[in-house]
């Protein structure tokens, strides 16, 4: 059917495996688990709960007779309960006991935490293989002298490698934003309506110590450490902005790093990989625009504009529960992880593939060194007698009549061949051409790039090795 609306997030940029993390199958099969967990628990605290009924239960995890459920829920307006009434259909003897002493949110919102951690998860992996393939890329060129660029006007030289490493320093930072984030991952536990665990303070008849008790044990079951160990009826929403804010941060790593090639494909010093039957323009046959990194900055713009959602929701709850956050929930979480994944994946697409044209990164060099160089120049000639004051005032005019050459009537920079025929200078065109050599004005840019990836990014991918593939992830369309 085609007359309906698709996301193009699963369409077209997320891959299958983030999808499926917020697919309808694991999050009602996690449900189910949930349930079976709060079962287990229970029965392991006294409450008469048999074996045969989990045993029921476990049978029809993934299993989910949707139809039974979409049709309860038209009649009831509820989706928990809907789910419950359809595992009972298929689990008759557990049908006493499911869900019991619990709240919508026990299963709602412990799903939730679960599915966004093993969503950071796979970004985690996403971006650690990002890293992995951007530090060898500034390896490689480390030592390629390139213009430097601040306010988009030529500056002092720098390396292509040793720029590679403000992006990868600004990955690092997410990666230990995401690492933070994903070490204090809890559950919500099984807290009741307010969060008081007084349905479970009655089922164990007061004794408080089996209400600490059964938090404990589901959260165990469910694989993790640790639990909120107060909430109103949902985890705090603070958690979702906290998540969706380091997000956003990759998002913006991103971006800049997209900004920056397509700014070097104009140029024509880097180009983003192009296929060889990818057409540029359906009217302008010969172009090759950077349609990948423009792809990684509109998503990356969506994923920051998304992250206000969970921080306007985290802000207006009341109390211990408000319900106008639900139908935000589903929307703005879901749809921030599928576009960082697009984006992780298009981010190390574009970096395994990035093309280098040396000669043009040379020319446009060269065309700029002659002012850069000014000031060895200058030293060179007080070396040979000169007045300081005298050359910067000399050398200084040379710069305005020579620029002017350049951007007036369109003619290649000749200020070295002005300074070697001013007799203050003293210097020969061959001299002055000694000068130009480019490795001699990218400072430390080689070895600050070395030590950089050697002494701080090395040591994160041998800690994350087990993340690291061979086989990128391929972009869908």
């Amino acid at each position: 059917m085609k007359n309906k609306y698709e996301s193009p997030l699963n369409l077209r940029y997320a891959s299958d495996e983030m999808s499926y993390l917020f697919s309808p199958d694991y999050k009602f099969s996690t449900w189910r688990k949930l349930w079976i967990a709060l079962a287990e628990s229970e029965k392991e605290l006294g409450l008469d709960i048999t074996d045969e009924q989990i045993a029921q239960m476990k049978e029809h995890i993934y299993d989910i007779n949707y139809d039974v459920a979409e049709a309860r829920e038209k009649e009831v307006r509820h989706d928990v309960m809907s789910h419950v009434y359809a595992f009972g259909v298929q689990a008759p003897l557990a049908k006493p006991i499911i869900h019991l002493g619990a709240t919508s949110c026990y299963v709602g919102d412990n799903t939730d935490i679960i599915i966004m951690t093993e969503a950071m998860k796979l970004v985690k992996k996403r971006l650690v293989n990002v890293i992995n393939e951007l530090s060898k890329f500034a390896m490689e060129y480390k030592d390629m002298p390139t213009l430097g660029f601040t306010h988009f006007q030529a500056a002092q030289t720098t390396t292509v490698g040793k720029r590679a490493t403000l992006w990868l320093q600004d990955l690092l930072m997410d990666l230990e934003d995401l690492d933070y984030q994903l070490s204090k991952a809890k559950l919500l536990g099984s807290k009741g309506t307010t969060g008081t665990q007084a349905s479970f303070l009655e089922l164990f008849e007061g004794d408080h110590e089996k209400c600490r008790e059964l938090d404990r044990k589901i959260t165990e079951k469910m694989g993790f450490n640790d639990y909120f160990k107060v909430s109103g009826q949902t985890y705090p929403r603070k958690l979702d902005s906290q998540v969706l804010n380091v997000l956003s941060s990759i998002a913006q790593s991103a971006y800049k790093f997209s900004n920056d090639i397509r700014l070097l494909q104009h140029l024509k010093e880097i180009e983003e990989p192009f296929e060889k039957n990818q057409i540029g323009s359906s009217a302008m046959a010969y172009k090759r625009n950077p349609m990948r990194c423009e792809r990684i900055g509109s998503l990356s713009r969506y994923v920051i504009a998304d992250s206000i959602n969970p921080a306007v929701t985290a802000s207006t709850q009341w109390f211990e529960r408000t319900l106008d956050d639900s139908a935000n929930k589903r929307i703005s979480v879901p749809e921030a992880f599928l576009c960082i994944d697009a984006v992780l994946i298009l981010y190390r697409n574009v970096v395994d593939g990035l093309v280098v044209y040396p000669k043009v990164i040379n020319q446009h060099l060269m065309n700029e060194l002659p002012f850069m160089a000014t000031e060895n120049i200058m030293m060179d000639a007080v070396k040979k007698g000169g007045d300081r004051q005298e050359l910067h005032e000399r050398i200084r005019q040379h710069s305005m009549e020579a620029g002017k050459q350049v951007k007036m009537e369109g003619k290649k920079n000749d200020l070295l061949e002005r300074i070697a025929a001013d007799s203050m200078f003293g210097l020969t065109i061959e001299e002055l051409n000694a000068i130009m050599e480019p490795k001699n004005f990218v400072g430390r840019a080689p070895e600050q790039t070395k030590e950089f990836v050697e002494g701080y990014v090395m040591p994160v991918l041998e800690a994350n090795k087990d993340l690291i593939s061979d086989t990128a992830e391929g972009i869908r369309v």
